[in-house]
Parts: C-alpha cells; structure tokens; sequence
C-alpha cells in the first residue's frame, strides 16, 4: 500500500517537470529553456510633417488699440431767422460739399434785396444829375457867372451822392448774402446725422438753432496712444520718411484700411506715460465710422535675416518654448528656442535653431526627443 502513493507521487512530480519544461501559450509552443531570448521588437517611426528653417527679410510692427475720430465734425445751423421749407436731402444721406441741405423760407429776403436795389437805382439816378449839375457849374465858374462857394456845394452834393450809391450797393450785398443764407448747402463731403428741425420749425439766428449734424467721413483719423519707450522707435522711422499705418477691424487677420502716421503731439502725458497720436486713412467705401474700436498697426522697418518656422511647430514647457527637428538617423532633437518677431502663420526665433534645420511641423504630442520618426515631404517655407 505504502508503495503505491510513493508510485504516484513520483508520477506527479514527473508531471510537473514535463509541464514546467514544454508547454503552450496561445497555441504557440514555448519551451522554458527559451524564455527571454526573442529580442524586444524595434519602434515603429512615426510619420511627421517637417518644414525648413528659412532666413526672412519681415517687417516690424508695433500694434495699438484704436479709436476713429471725423477730421470735420459740425453742427448745422441757421444763419438767419425763418421757417424751414424744405429739407431736400433725407437723414443719414452722403452728400458732396454745396449739396443744399435745408431751404428757408426766403420771401422776407427777396423782398429786402428788391428795396436794396430799388434804392441804388434811385441814388444812381440822383448821382447822375448832380454830376451833370457840376459839370454845368464848372462851365459858369471858368466864365465867372458862377461864384466859388456854389460850385463847392455842386461838387459837395456830387460826393454825398457816390457815398449814397456806395452805401446802397452794399445794402444789396448785405441782402444777397441773407437770401443765400437761406439756403443751408453742405460745407464739406460727408454724411448728415438725424434731423433736429423738421418743415415747419422757426429757426433764429439769434439761438442758433441746430438742423442737424455733417461728418466727414473720408479720410478719416485714428487716433492711439504709444508708450515713450516707443517713441523713439516711431521717431526715428518717420526721419527716414512716411511711416504706414494699417487699420484691422476686431477679428480681421489682414488690415483693411491703409494709411500715413500724421501727428505725434508735443508732450507725454505724466499720468499714463504715453503719447497721442493719429493716423490719417482713406475711407473711400465709408464704412469706418467715428467711434469705432479699431487695431492700427505702425511698420517701423524691416527686419533682415530672421529665422522663421510655421508656429504649428512651436511647444512649450516649464523650460520654456521649443521646438523638435529632426536630428541623426532621422530621430527627435528638442531645441529651446527664443521667440522673435512673428509674420502672419510664421514666427521667428531669435536663437536655438539654424538655416536648414527640418522642424517638425506636426504631430508634436505623438512625439518625444530620441523618438525615430518618418518625415514626410519637406515643405520648404516660402520667401
């Protein structure tokens, strides 16, 4: 019996050994002395688009928030009193400068320069037979049938009569100028605002009765304030001549409106350390209104010889930013770089790369220094 469980034991024990030395994983037959000899397999590369690092000439900006502002803003009023008969041009209209705006009511006027010139009719009548009456005396006086002291009257009443004529023309002048002033015509281009004395109002010339408002609208400035540690920047751009301003509406990428940097004041404000200025641009479609928030943009010079990759190849880290290339035996380098100026979907980098380097474009989170990786077909970053 004892010999029995020891026959068995040996059987198991055998058993053990067997299954220790030759068994299946997976269907795969695996043998214990082989454990830990296949090699690991290699990683596979990933696939990267790559660009070339690449010397720009780029221009330098410096970037302002904005604000517009009419060269010529004014209040119409009425020069003369009278009722408002007529309103030729509708609220909110673009009108050309002797566009007629407002019409008066000009009867009062026409009548008065009918009487002004009634009367230069009546002096110039009156001049004329005095004068004929001086020359007559002149005669009398040369043959001695005329005393000295007459004549003086004659010639005396000859010059009260021109003074008289002259006094007259200028009553028809004055006249003329008040008819005129019956009709309100636009000083300027430029676009009404909202009606303030409908047909029918009595305006004064006394009050000065508001119409309405006239803004003009093309060019226009804007106007912004640069730091003093800018200004010398900005000064010595515009000793080499104009210096361009570009006009970006919230959210544009591209500036709409172009102009000339036109005024720098003459002093820096103490409290806030800047100073005003102002661009003058074209708003030859007149859709920038005064008030508006706008970006401008000065162009100070151009920058030659920057090294610039596509920002979609730029990293960062609590090293600071970075960027990957691809290095020896087509593996991951990480540069750290220092950022330069930027030029559309490009940046600059003021150091840690060089001419020809193949930055790595994409795919960034996929990929670590030492990393093998494909690249794809570099595209070489247009200059």
């Amino acid at each position: 019996m004892r010999g029995s469980k020891l026959a068995l034991v040996a059987v198991v024990i055998a058993a053990a050994l067997a299954a220790a030395y030759h068994y299946r994983i997976g269907g795969f037959e695996i043998k214990a002395g082989d454990a830990g000899a296949a090699p690991a397999p290699a990683p596979q590369a990933m696939p990267v688009p790559v660009a070339a690092v690449v010397k720009k000439t780029i221009p330098i900006y410096l970037d302002y928030s904005a604000r517009t502002e009419a060269i010529r803003n004014v209040t119409l009023r009425a020069k003369v009193s009278g009722y408002i008969e007529a309103q030729p041009v509708a609220d909110g209209s673009d009108v050309k400068g002797g566009d007629l705006l407002y019409r008066i009511d000009a009867r009062d006027y026409r009548a008065v320069l009918d009487q002004a010139k009634a009367q230069v009719e009546r002096d110039e009548a009156s001049l004329a037979y005095l004068r004929s009456n001086l020359t007559r005396g002149n005669e009398l006086a040369t043959t001695g049938y005329l005393d000295k002291d007459s004549f003086d009257q004659r010639q005396s009443a000859v010059h009260q009569a021109e003074a008289a004529v002259a006094m007259s023309r200028a009553a028809v002048q004055t006249a003329e100028i008040n008819l005129a002033y019956t009709e309100i015509r636009a000083p300027f281009a430029g676009r009404l605002g909202r009606n303030l004395a409908p047909e029918g109002t009595l305006v004064s010339n006394t009050t000065g009765t508001p119409l309405n408002n006239l803004v003009q609208l093309s060019p226009i400035y804007v106007s912004f304030n640069p730091s003093e540690a800018e200004l010398a920047d900005i000064q010595k751009a515009r000793a080499k001549g104009k210096v361009e301003a570009e006009v970006l509406l919230p959210g544009d990428m591209e500036p709409r409106y172009r102009g000339d940097l036109t005024f720098i004041n003459n002093a820096v404000e103490g409290n806030t350390g800047t100073v005003v200025a102002r661009a003058t641009i074209d708003n030859t479609d007149l859709s920038l209104l005064p008030g508006q928030y706008v970006r401008v943009r000065l162009k100070i010079r151009d920058e030659p010889n920057v090294m610039m990759v596509p920002e979609t190849a730029l990293g960062s880290s609590q090293l600071g930013k970075y960027v990957y290339i691809v290095g020896k035996g087509d593996t991951v380098e990480q540069r750290l770089v220092t950022l330069g100026p930027a030029s559309g979907d490009l940046i600059g980098l003021a150091s840690g790369v060089s001419e020809g380097d193949q930055v790595i474009a994409g795919n960034l989170q996929k990929i670590f220094p030492g990393a093998p990786v494909k690249p794809m077909p570099a595209e070489q970053v247009q200059k």
